[in-house]
């Protein structure tokens, strides 16, 4: 599987205030965006697998609803999580 318990730790432990720490909004963001990123390798080898395609979208609208959330309530942590995963805005 390519994301086990130790990489989610580390995910958690570098975007998160702990390692922990599962329900802060960077923690999820930087969790959904290694997920959209590995379907989406998987996209480009599987253009016709309409389900991946259909999660991956779900995946998206999940990480824009969290940063629409930030943007709109705490702007520094927003400028901060977009800086630390190179998301384009």
């Amino acid at each position: 599987m390519y994301l086990d318990a130790t990489k989610k730790q580390e995910i958690f432990a570098e975007h998160g205030k702990s390692n922990t720490d599962t329900g802060s909004a960077e923690a999820q963001i930087a969790l959904f965006s290694y997920r959209i990123s590995h379907l989406t390798e998987h996209m480009k080898l599987n253009r016709k697998d309409y389900s991946t395609e259909r999660a991956l979208t779900r995946l998206v609208g999940k990480r824009r609803g969290l940063l629409d959330y930030l943007k709109d309530n705490e702007i520094e942590r927003y400028r901060n999580i977009i800086k630390a995963l190179k998301l384009r805005r």
